[in-house]
């Protein structure tokens, strides 16, 4: 995956991932080695490097500006979208050092478990209500299943808070394709349990 990259494998930055809403940092110049660090987004401007996420029905935001070279990978699984990890992530890129404006931002949404699979009981919806996020907007999100049982759209859930930042709806970009549904192409934890593999979206900003 490095090498696809254009960038040494020990160039390729990871975190560990947490299901929150924390993100690292990964600055051009900076010459200190990287220690993993819990979080579930990574920031960068530095060409030097690429930086990725691993997932297994959790879903791979990626974020690019091109106008100010900066990029993001996001861990999204349910428990950071309930927290809004893809909302803080994109309003993190309009602070400074990085001071992107959101209609600049170009977003892709990677497989994940969607929403034909992604069954959940209602202890899911309830974190989602305990975060703060709108009840009105989280209602788009879930659907009924049997008994308490539910539906969660993970894709939309995370495509909707890109928009919420300030995202132009045609620059967000998504797959549509279930990890389970999948499963012989696509790791799913869903479908292999703990056999799963992982997969990496990565990203990496332009050499200028």
């Amino acid at each position: 995956m490095a090498a696809s990259l254009g960038v040494p494998r020990a160039r390729l930055l990871l975190v560990k991932q947490v299901h929150g809403t924390v993100i690292a940092a990964a600055r051009r110049g900076e010459t200190h080695a990287w220690r993993r660090p819990e979080a579930d987004a990574i920031l960068t401007d530095d060409p030097s490097v690429a930086v990725g996420v691993r997932v297994a029905d959790c879903a791979p935001v990626l974020l690019f500006d091109p106008a100010r070279n900066v990029a993001a990978a996001i861990h999204a699984g349910w428990r950071g979208t309930a927290a809004g990890v893809s909302l803080v992530a994109a309003h993190a890129m309009t602070l400074p050092p990085w001071r992107c404006r959101p209609r600049d931002i170009v977003a892709a949404i990677g497989p994940c478990l969607g929403r034909c699979c992604g069954e959940v009981g209602p202890e899911v919806r309830a974190a989602f209500r305990g975060s703060g996020t709108i009840d009105a907007l989280a209602d788009r999100w879930f659907a009924p299943g049997r008994g308490d049982r539910l539906f969660l759209d993970l894709e939309r859930a995370n495509r909707d808070q890109l928009e919420a930042a300030g995202l132009e709806p045609s620059r967000i970009f998504t797959s549509g394709l279930c990890t389970k549904t999948h499963h012989a192409r696509l790791h799913s934890f869903r479908a292999a349990r703990e056999g799963a593999g992982r997969m990496l979206g990565a990203i990496r900003v332009a050499d200028r």
